[in-house]
């Protein structure tokens, strides 16, 4: 990978996904800049990484502004960014509050949105690629997915739209869509041991993800050598919302 000596920004840099891209962006010559809600977690992922930090709400456009004016005056460019923010809400719609469905549309979407507002302004003069994280979710109708799916179609949306505006700044925009992963997220179908087995049945592979099927992706969609993507949704999800296997 053509990572060496070159500088990213990782937006909730200290969950499953996001440390396991800090980590791999790192092992291959890369400098980071870690962000997040949560100072302590940032703390300590930058103690492991000798990585800067900076704590935020990723879905305040004026913070965020601050977060790419931190990281141009820390590494003099960016050379990309990824949103790794999110929350999940497994119910279904009528039992959904309002209160629930506007937390997983801002930590999911607007953060999402707010990303590319500020990371498109900061690399419009060099150039540079930008990864969203949506789901298979919003590839393929499961039941009691409907906050979270509105959110990551959102994504999905929102990443073909910015790649189309931001194409002629050099910019590439795209996402990744995973399956189930094993992450704290997920925790609570990860250790329903029924929950669990039907996750998997769902999988024509047989098995969830891990964090690194996912940032492995991610930092494809990085990588300058595959400078001729964009717009695209990039879906690692074990076959979930494309094969039928059985019945």
């Amino acid at each position: 990978m053509r990572l060496s000596n070159s500088s990213y920004l990782i937006i909730g840099a200290y969950g499953g996904i996001g440390s396991t891209v800090c980590h791999l962006l790192k092992e291959n010559g890369a400098n980071c800049i870690l962000a997040g809600s949560d100072i302590i977690k940032l703390q300590a992922l930058s103690n492991q990484l000798s990585s800067p930090f900076f704590a935020l709400d990723a879905s305040d456009f004026s913070q965020m502004d601050s977060l790419f004016e931190f990281t141009l005056k820390t590494f003099g460019h960016i050379d990309g960014v990824v949103n790794c923010c999110g929350s999940l809400l497994l119910k279904p719609a009528h039992i959904t509050s309002e209160s629930e469905y506007f937390s997983i549309i801002q930590s999911n979407l607007t953060s999402s949105f707010a990303t590319i507002r500020s990371g498109c302004k900061a690399m419009m003069g060099k150039g540079g690629s930008v990864v969203l994280i949506s789901s298979a979710a919003a590839k393929v109708g499961l039941s009691n997915h409907e906050a979270i799916a509105c959110a990551k179609a959102g994504i999905i949306g929102l990443t073909k739209s910015a790649a189309a505006t931001y194409s002629s700044k050099n910019i590439r925009v795209n996402c990744v869509a995973p399956g189930l992963v094993n992450t704290a997220l997920t925790k609570t179908i990860i250790n329903n041991e029924n929950a669990l087995k039907a996750s998997i049945s769902m999988h024509p592979l047989g098995k969830i993800g891990s964090t690194t099927d996912i940032a492995s992706a991610v930092l494809w969609l990085l990588d300058p050598a595959n400078s001729w993507i964009t717009g695209q949704t990039i879906v690692v999800d074990g076959g979930l919302s494309s094969l039928k296997t059985r019945g």
